[in-house]
């Protein structure tokens, strides 16, 4: 799992907006980067929910948010669709993200909930895991994000 101070694991993935985000032409703008479980999932959906109302916030903070799950394309993008997330969101259905970011379970095949925070030059400057404290990645995130300006 990569640690703050680490150059984030580059990757390339087709988007809900049906775009390929590739992470390392995101440079210059601060990335929080969240992992969660599985879409339509209580827990998830108001994880998804709480960044989608931060949105404004993260973006006047020089921030971008990008949801990550192990879900397909299509059930990735009726989620966001279902939450009206904003944001990219991204079915790493071949679980090759999930794994360069050390956040799969090796059992349940799912993902762990962790949000990384990475700064303009690619460098993660915040791990946040709180598998039940849904709250903590958010504010985490908004405390990390106001301390980068």
């Amino acid at each position: 799992m990569p640690r703050v101070g680490d150059r984030a694991p580059d990757f390339a993935a087709r988007a809900t907006s049906g775009e390929e985000i590739r992470l390392s032409s995101l440079r210059g703008k601060n990335v929080v980067l969240y992992f969660f479980p599985k879409a339509f999932t209580p827990g998830c959906r108001r994880e998804t929910l709480r960044f989608r109302d931060a949105r404004g916030d993260i973006e006047a903070l020089g921030g971008v948010v990008i949801g990550v799950s192990v879900d397909d394309h299509k059930t990735q993008c009726d989620f966001a669709a279902a939450t009206e997330a904003g944001f990219p969101m991204i079915g790493d259905e071949s679980k090759e993200i999930s794994r360069l970011y050390g956040v799969l379970r090796p059992y349940l095949r799912l993902d762990k909930r962790v949000t990384y925070v990475i700064d303009k030059a690619g460098v993660i400057r915040g791990v946040f895991e709180h598998e039940f404290q849904i709250s903590k990645h958010l504010d985490g995130v908004l405390l990390l994000l106001e301390g980068l300006k």
